[in-house]
């Protein structure tokens, strides 16, 4: 057999055992293998069809959807970069994403017309606008290109990949890039290759996706589902009671979420939580921001010990979890590794003892660059090769991780660094406190001091709440950790996947009319 012909080790396998089985159910729209295959195949043929070779690059702008998945299996089996654009982002910011990823197609949903001109404004360099599920001015319909391809595989079938961008919480996005696999290699494809080793899943798994598809890590997760020949049943938006049933009703095996989902399932009224039963759910993933400590032990309660915690990035260096069990003995920590050797440095690249917080770096996987940024990789990359996600964290004597604060968001305060998470802990042991976060500002004296945030608890009186706040903090932090200031505010800015955007916060410090 030659490379050519070599079948491919995706989605192409269980469309031929079972076609009629369930893949995807995504709001009312739903597929089976012998669906999702063909789709697979019609969009790979699109792509290819308008001259796209291995190794281009396809950039999407859709909400959860059934061709959130089919276009990156489409992609995949045509060698190409797939690209998935958050549908929070202004016309601006998301053509700067067609644009440097240098995409040659982009795909965009029909209800995010209004942005479509000013998108291919700062995109000029591509060539071919589709839209989906409705018409946009000047794009042709994916639909009909779709329609007049062949549910056949190609010719010159590859193996292609996701690019992926960080959700720039601090700055402009950057896309992870890595080479193209090699084409003729078996196996399962690299997006999904780890996820279905760790977390055993197989045509048995029923998975429920509760974030947008344009994550990394719903997107990923779905997509190893699929290749397993499990199914994926995904939320349109998030809601906590529509989340509770769709765990019972469909009978879920597994699942993923973000902290501030769990908040929110929390916050249900108590007779809503006392009858919820599901009994075929035996994992709840979760990930993207820490969980405070608080929380996660009501869930534990509620729940049962079926929490699987893991730390891992976009870039895809390292990768540690925790199981419930691991983390009522080890609270607060995000496990021990399972890909990668972790590394804790100082600012010079010296190794740390256990219990000293530092950089987190990680050796033993294959390096990632920033898609055309040299630079920025280099401030992510040790002289040795080691990388990070940017965090500062420890390791304890037995090897648990745990993570104090980003590199990014560390406050120097007259020379001493603060961590963020560290004020924050302090504040949600408040029982008054819903939510809260802390940012640095500029200061004349200190060169910055922190401000705090906090959402009151449902039941919590907001009179006096912002001096209680300061009060507990003088009594836990020292001088130099407590806030300047703290802001009773209704909620806080975060991104889908519940990362606080601590730039809005920044920008909320210097309104006007701020409480002291």
């Amino acid at each position: 057999m030659t490379d050519t012909e070599r079948p491919m080790q995706d989605i192409r396998h269980w469309a031929a055992l079972t076609p009629t089985r369930p893949a995807l159910a995504i709001g009312a729209a739903t597929l089976d293998y012998g669906g999702l295959d063909a789709l697979a195949d019609r969009y790979a043929r699109v792509f290819r069809a308008r001259g796209l070779v291995r190794g281009d690059h396809v950039a999407v702008m859709l909400p959860n959807s059934l061709a959130s998945i089919a276009a990156v299996w489409g992609a995949y089996r045509a060698g190409l970069y797939f690209t998935p654009i958050s549908t929070t982002l202004t016309a601006a910011e998301a053509g700067y994403v067609v644009d440097n990823s240098e995409a040659r197609i982009a795909i965009v949903d029909a209800r995010f017309g209004a942005l479509a001109p000013g998108m291919r404004t700062a995109a000029p360099r591509c060539t071919h606008w589709l839209s989906h599920g409705g018409g946009i001015e000047g794009m042709e319909a994916v639909e009909a290109a779709l329609a007049a391809q062949r549910a056949e595989p190609l010719p010159d079938e590859s193996r292609g990949a996701m690019m992926l961008y960080t959700s720039g919480t601090t700055g402009a996005p950057k896309g992870v890039w890595r080479p193209l696999p090699d084409p003729s290699a078996d196996g399962p494809p690299p997006f999904a290759g780890d996820l279905l080793s760790i977390f055993g899943f197989d045509e048995q798994v029923r998975y429920l996706s509760t974030a947008p598809l344009y994550h990394a890590a719903p997107l990923r997760f779905s997509m190893a589902v699929t290749a397993g020949g499990g199914y994926v049943r995904s939320l349109g938006r998030f809601d906590a009671a529509e989340a509770l049933s769709a765990l019972a009703d469909d009978r879920i095996t597994h699942s993923q979420w973000v902290p501030t989902m769990f908040q929110r399932m929390l916050a249900l009224p108590e007779e809503v939580r006392r009858a919820f039963a599901a009994p075929a759910h035996r994992l709840a993933i979760h990930a993207a921001a820490p969980c405070p400590v608080p929380v996660k032990r009501a869930m534990i309660d509620w729940w049962g010990p079926i929490l699987y915690e893991y730390y891992a990035g976009t870039e895809g260096v390292g990768l540690t979890a925790i199981d419930s069990h691991d983390w009522l003995a080890h609270p607060g920590s995000v496990g021990r590794t399972l890909k990668g050797v972790p590394h804790v440095v100082d600012d010079a690249g010296n190794d740390l003892p256990p219990g000293v917080p530092g950089r987190i770096f990680f050796s033993g996987v294959p390096r990632f660059e920033y898609f055309n940024e040299p630079a920025k990789t280099a401030g992510r990359t040790l002289g040795n090769g080691w990388q990070t996600l940017g965090d500062i964290g420890y390791l304890d004597a037995d090897g648990y991780m745990y993570l104090t604060d980003r590199m990014d968001d560390m406050i120097i305060s007259g020379g001493v660094n603060v961590y963020p998470q560290e004020i924050e802990e302090a504040m949600m042991q408040l029982p008054e406190v819903a939510d809260c976060g802390a940012v640095g500002v500029e200061d004349a004296r200190f060169g910055e001091r922190p401000v705090a945030f906090v959402v009151p608890a449902p039941t919590a009186s907001r009179d006096g709440l912002a001096e209680r706040v300061a009060a507990h903090c003088e009594l836990r932090l020292g001088r130099i950790k407590r806030p300047d200031r703290v802001i009773v505010v209704d909620e806080l800015p975060r991104s889908p996947t519940g990362k606080l955007l601590r730039r809005e916060l920044r920008r909320l410090c210097a309104a006007p009319g701020q409480p002291t």
